[in-house]
């Protein structure tokens, strides 16, 4: 591993040559900078890795199941289990979806769910990532990258090989591709995940296509090459929000939608990568309810917890959240990104009784949890190293079997105080190793 830890810096220098990088739109201009890499990597181990891959397969069928059941019959809703109002005034939910099941059932395809590991050698899950998660090319070319620079670390060490993460995607896109060509689908070069459109597409051999290569005819969905060549698209690995989806469905003001798409998928004639509504799953609100949707749906005692959370649109709990907001955190449920997070010790008196009379008046819009202390991980700084807070994004892939693929986005923090790892937030990335044993 030392040989690796020397090449930080020319590992760094080769993902800037492959163009590794995120963008970030401020103040109404768009910044491109580097995702900062650190060579010492998260480290794994077998026994604790398979206690993950049964809890998160657990937990996104459940997810999935939910997301059924909410544009379907909704038993949940009927035996109470979670609040009627809670799910219908999500901003998730798309009641434009409704009636609409996806081809093989599945809508989360690509899940990545964000944990940290406690001081007390447990698992928390903070959030799911159904809608259109990224980060999974990160890792991908890090290891790429790594192997190059120290073949002798991966040969003397028994790291599970992370190098099938495109074809556990082909193979999830292959799955529900209704007959055609597999498309991920870009808004465009000053996309923030751009890198990873393009990598995914190489990757998967499928093609990269934009909007304006995109059309629907006859109830079917095309791809219109440079040659002027038209094929069928069974599948659409969409990498744009909902909203902006289809115009004559949602914003009517949208550039980077397809015209007349959300009628073709309603057909069955192309599946949608991630679905179509699966914020209403996503919410932050609704991760409270996530464990009763595991026992609920699969009779089963969960195997991951969730951090321990409030919601403050019951009252009970919303009592608790106003008497402590000092000790919690609080997130906007509509927000992401590491946005709309606030520590109640980190406000002043004054702010903190103007985010009590907010929470309040607006019950429904925050979460409120207990501030997990995480395990720190060691950090290169200079010739030495420092101890930072860090999450990790496992990536969970739904086709004809739920697998976990064995590697992941570790995030950290570059900030010594803080707790927020997410890259918009200037956080770094490490390697993910998950042992043989």
């Amino acid at each position: 591993m030392r040989e690796l830890v020397e090449h930080t810096e020319g590992i760094n220098r080769l993902m800037a040559r492959f163009g590794v990088k995120f963008g970030i739109y401020k103040n109404g201009e768009f910044h491109e900078q580097l995702f900062p890499f650190d060579a010492i990597p998260r480290v794994i181990t077998g026994e604790d890795f398979r206690i993950l891959e049964k809890g998160l397969i657990q937990r996104v069928d459940a997810l999935n199941l939910f997301l059924k059941d909410i544009y379907g019959e909704k038993k949940i809703i009927k035996d109470q289990v979670v609040p009627e109002e809670f799910v219908f005034i999500s901003s998730g939910y798309l009641p434009e979806c409704e009636g609409i099941c996806p081809p093989k059932g599945i809508y989360s395809h690509i899940s990545g769910i964000d944990l940290v590991l406690g001081k007390d050698g447990e698992w928390y899950i903070l959030e799911d990532n159904l809608r259109i998660p990224s980060g999974a090319s990160y890792p991908m070319i890090a290891r790429e990258i790594c192997r190059r620079v120290s073949p002798k670390t991966f040969s003397s060490n028994q790291i599970v090989d992370n190098r099938n993460y495109a074809e556990l995607l082909k193979e999830t896109l292959d799955w529900v591709n209704t007959g055609g060509i597999s498309v991920i689908m870009t808004p465009g070069r000053y996309n923030a995940a751009y890198f990873e459109h393009s990598y995914l597409a190489e990757r998967t051999g499928s093609e990269l296509a934009a909007c304006s290569e995109l059309f629907v005819e006859n109830d079917y969905l095309y791809y219109r090459d440079y040659r002027n060549t038209k094929q069928r698209v069974g599948v659409l690995y969409r990498r744009i929000s909902d909203e902006y989806l289809d115009p004559l469905t949602f914003l009517p003001e949208s550039l980077i939608g397809i015209p007349n798409l959300m009628e073709v998928y309603r057909k069955g004639h192309v599946a949608i990568v991630n679905a179509p509504g699966n914020g209403v799953a996503d919410d932050k609100g609704i991760y409270y309810f996530v464990p009763k949707m595991i026992r609920y749906y699969l009779d089963q005692e969960p195997i991951l917890k969730n951090a321990p959370t409030y919601l403050p649109y019951y009252p009970e709990d919303r009592k608790y959240v106003l008497d402590h907001l000092e000790k919690l955190v609080v997130k906007d449920v509509a927000e992401a990104g590491g946005y709309g997070v606030i520590f109640g010790n980190e406000l002043s008196r004054e702010k903190l009784s103007q985010m009590k009379e907010i929470i309040k008046k607006e019950p429904r819009r925050f979460i409120a949890q207990e501030v997990i202390d995480f395990q720190d991980m060691k950090v290169s700084e200079g010739d030495g190293t420092v101890l930072r807070k860090a999450d990790l994004r496992a990536f969970v892939l739904s086709g004809k079997e739920t697998k976990v693929w064995a590697s992941g986005l570790t995030r950290f923090s570059r900030n010594p105080d803080s707790f927020v790892v997410n890259s918009s937030q200037g956080g770094g990335f490490k390697d993910t190793w998950v042992l043989s044993q």
